[in-house]
């Protein structure tokens, strides 16, 4: 059975940088952790960052400058904490490879998880697009990275449509992609 990582926060896990979770209520993903699919994961908090913590954004870059030693990840205060982002990505990374994921489900905007938005260095709330430390580096080596909100409710979408929404799950889950883009049977 493939595993899925997911970050720990869409869970319901207590670790955003406030302290709180963006649970995520899905029928298909309470499915998955059931079957014992899912393998949860907060970069930040395993790179030992407390919880609370200031929020961080990336500036100068997005996740890809921060591997490359371009861009860094510097918190409210003023901390560069660019080490301990690049540490909980190489620990997500290291989660993946021992349990042969090839997909992730990361939550959107996060200096660590987010896979096409973040906010942009100001802490203004501005997004722009690109990716976490996390996301970057997960893609890097071969697992592809989810949007969160897209890809469960698409999943869900096919099942009340009466589309093929098993044949839809075992895409994701089992990280079938491509360039080309996969249309459920009508």
């Amino acid at each position: 059975m493939e595993k899925l990582l997911i970050s720990a926060c869409l869970l319901g896990q207590p670790v955003r940088y406030d302290g709180g979770a963006k649970t995520l209520h899905d029928a298909t993903l309470e499915r998955w952790r059931r079957e014992g699919r899912l393998v949860a994961a907060c970069p930040e908090v395993q790179a030992g960052l407390s919880t609370p913590r200031p929020p961080a954004e990336i500036q100068d870059g997005g996740g890809d400058g921060v591997l490359d030693g371009t861009a860094r990840v510097i918190d409210r205060d003023g901390e560069d904490v660019s080490q301990s982002f690049l540490s909980g990505a190489k620990q997500a990374l290291v989660l993946c490879q021992r349990h042969h994921i090839r997909v992730a489900i990361l939550s959107e905007a996060s200096p660590s998880c987010g896979s096409h938005t973040l906010y942009d260095g100001s802490f203004t709330g501005h997004r722009v697009p690109g990716q976490g430390v996390t996301a970057a580096l997960l893609e890097r080596h071969g697992v592809r990275v989810l949007v969160s909100s897209n890809s469960i409710k698409r999943s869900e979408r096919y099942k009340r449509d009466g589309r093929d929404h098993r044949r839809h799950c075992a895409y994701i889950s089992e990280g079938l992609w491509s360039n080309k883009v996969w249309r459920p049977t009508t």
